[in-house]
């Protein structure tokens, strides 16, 4: 369903970076690294794309991106502080100049008053700016749904931050 959108999204990301001559990377949660695979199933891609990191637990995001103990004890994973950390910590640890990082509740289980199904906090990063996010709701849809629109907000998100 979204397939043919995500393809476009990646290369337009591709194509955008490479115009001006950035490295790109994410941190991704709730999506397993279909982000960075969008980008890398396209041949080329090497060129702009420096490395995705997955980090699924909580210890991942602490080891792998220096994301604090004491944020995600007092936010929860899926928050704005995490999800800050995350992009900052993906610049931080590569060689990117622009990073997108995801942490999100995907359903089917999981959710919470505050957090239903749905609830992805994107991060976002240049390199020498502070981090940024936002937070969409996707809705209680199917967990495959939830993570093709979360890949596809993160592809946008490049766009916007490479612009």
């Amino acid at each position: 369903m979204f397939e043919q959108e995500i393809i476009d999204l990646s290369s337009t990301v591709l194509d955008k970076a490479r115009q001006h001559g950035l490295m790109v990377t994410t941190a991704e949660s709730c999506t397993g690294g279909l982000i960075i695979g969008s980008l890398t199933e396209i041949a080329g891609s090497s060129d702009v794309v420096d490395r995705g990191f997955i980090t699924y637990s909580n210890a991942a995001k602490q080891q792998m991106l220096g994301v604090s103990a004491v944020s995600i004890d007092r936010f929860g994973a899926v928050s704005e502080a995490v999800a800050k950390e995350m992009a900052y910590g993906a610049i931080s640890n590569s060689l990117a100049d622009v990073s997108v990082a995801v942490t999100g509740v995907a359903g089917p289980g999981g959710g919470s008053i505050d957090k239903p199904v749905g609830t992805v906090w994107f991060g976002a990063c240049k390199q020498g700016e502070p981090p940024i996010a936002f937070k969409k709701q996707f809705g209680e849809h199917s967990r495959s749904l939830i993570r093709k629109q979360t890949v596809i907000t993160a592809l946008e998100t490049f766009i916007t931050l490479i612009d």
